[in-house]
């Protein structure tokens, strides 16, 4: 049987494992941004810039996705807790 307290260390964990993911790409899409922006360009006969924009709007919706999908059910269960 699933109770509150198991799903809210489930969503718990999977927050904070989604978190960490969105930090670690954040600081390699930063610090590599440029060797980044050349390989993908290459690869998929894109500006470095088109490149980059994709990598910010890629940032951007899997915040959202972690924010919507992890976040939020986590807070929900530990205020109904």
């Amino acid at each position: 049987m699933i109770t509150i307290e198991s799903l809210t260390e489930f969503f718990g964990w999977c927050a904070a494992i989604n978190i960490g993911l969105l930090l670690f790409t954040s600081i390699m899409l930063m610090g590599f941004s440029v060797p980044f922006s050349k390989l993908h360009g290459a690869m998929f006969k894109m500006t470095p810039e088109e490149v980059r924009s994709g990598f910010y709007n890629y940032l951007c919706m899997f915040k959202v996705a972690v924010i919507v999908f992890s976040l939020v059910p986590y807070l929900a269960l530990k205020l109904m807790a």
